[in-house]
């Protein structure tokens, strides 16, 4: 690594390993119920209610589109999780939480939280309000932080930047 505080190779490590360590602490969490990293990562998209088309949700979970659809599956056999056709285009497919996700997701997401909370980080914010919590600057430590990596995430995924260009007016 770099000599230098600071430097890119550091906030990529950081970073990298941050995100390992944490994934391993909730997956432990989330393993007494059978759920892994990814099934979480489904679950947290799909709890605000509105369903999303697979192919979001394989892209914000990270997943290819085949991993996806098995895992989908797998929360669809646990009753978690649902699938029906975009009434809009029905060429696409929705997923959705059942009753059954959305207490699980809720009852998860509880023990998740009070895992992230024994490392002394600040809330991040419930459910209802987004991961980001309070949108105020000088926040919470945590929020502050979610908010920073979601600008930084912003810059470099070139589908966020065109919706941020097209939400600003520029072409």
């Amino acid at each position: 690594m770099s000599d230098v505080p600071g430097a890119p190779a550091d906030l990529l490590r950081s970073l990298t390993r941050a995100e390992r360590l944490l994934s391993r602490r909730l997956g432990a969490v989330l393993a007494d119920d059978g759920l892994s990293i990814e099934a979480w990562r489904v679950l947290c998209l799909l709890a605000d209610g509105q369903g999303h088309p697979m192919s979001e949700v394989s892209v914000e979970a990270s997943l290819p589109p085949g991993t996806l659809t098995k895992l989908v599956d797998h929360l669809v056999d646990r009753n978690l999780v649902f699938r029906r056709i975009d009434p809009i285009d029905r060429r696409r497919i929705r997923a959705y939480l059942t009753v059954r996700g959305r207490r699980e997701h809720a009852r998860l997401d509880e023990r998740v939280r009070a895992s992230i909370a024994e490392l002394g980080i600040a809330e991040v914010g419930t459910a209802e309000q987004g991961i980001a919590g309070s949108s105020k600057p000088g926040g919470a430590p945590a929020a502050d932080l979610v908010r920073q990596l979601d600008d930084l995430i912003g810059r470099l995924d070139p589908a966020r930047q065109r919706v941020h260009a097209e939400a600003a007016g520029t072409p």
